[in-house]
């Protein structure tokens, strides 16, 4: 597996949000979005085996607790990561998926909640959702929109509502983009639509969804990595 990072913080996003958490973040993605706040995945890191990989996940947190893996696109390298999550799995993790939505999802261990993106217009990959996907969502899982106009907030709402996503997944998140190039301060200023801006649109149209900021975001500074 080529590996950019192993690390331990709290989770910044998704309902888990706060909680401590093991990072797993693979290199590479076959996606390019307009706000990616992780180009640097795109290329380098380092070969590690599964063998290497599970070890330095029980150094960090050898009583068990929560796994995410993340990228880039962690499904690039599913033949790998599939059975290193099940070992995961067995060994008493609990694991989250982080993954674009353009990957196919059947074969994720079904233990796995699987954080979803369905990628909106202003991301420049808004046509990449593979539509099948939602057919191997379950009630554990979570849909993210990532939203960075109000174009993208009514995409984001007509899909939700169209799709009835409430009933395939545990949460539906719609989350304000971050400026990629935030640098020094942790406020809502480097979000590219300002929260509360959204949760009024959320809240006049009775969205069936959660607001989600990145709270790591708030806590760091913006361009700070392994946090």
């Amino acid at each position: 597996m080529q590996i950019i990072e192993v690390y331990k913080s709290l989770q910044g996003e998704s309902s888990h949000a706060g909680l401590p958490c093991i990072f797993v973040r693979l290199a590479g993605c076959n996606l390019r979005c307009s706000w990616c706040d992780s180009e640097y995945t795109f290329k380098g890191g380092v070969r590690m085996a599964l063998d290497e990989v599970e070890r330095e996940v029980h150094r960090l947190s050898p009583n068990g607790g929560l796994v995410e893996f993340t990228g880039g696109e962690p499904l690039l390298h599913e033949r790998e990561v599939v059975p290193l999550m099940e070992r995961l799995i067995a060994a008493g993790y609990k694991i989250l998926l982080e993954t674009s939505g353009e990957r196919p999802l059947e074969r994720v261990p079904k233990q796995v909640v699987k954080i979803v993106d369905v990628k909106c217009p202003d991301s420049n990959e808004g046509d990449s959702f593979r539509m099948s996907n939602l057919e191997h969502l379950t009630l554990q899982d979570e849909v993210k929109f990532v939203i960075s106009s109000r174009r993208d907030y009514e995409f984001a709402r007509d899909f939700t509502r169209e799709h009835a996503l409430e009933r395939k997944a545990f949460t539906v998140i719609f989350s304000p983009a971050f400026r990629k190039d935030a640098v020094g301060t942790r406020d809502a200023s480097n979000c590219l639509v300002d929260p509360q801006e959204l949760a009024e649109w959320m809240l006049a149209d009775e969205v069936n969804a959660r607001l989600g900021l990145q709270v790591h975001k708030f806590i760091w500074e913006p361009q700070v990595k392994g946090v």
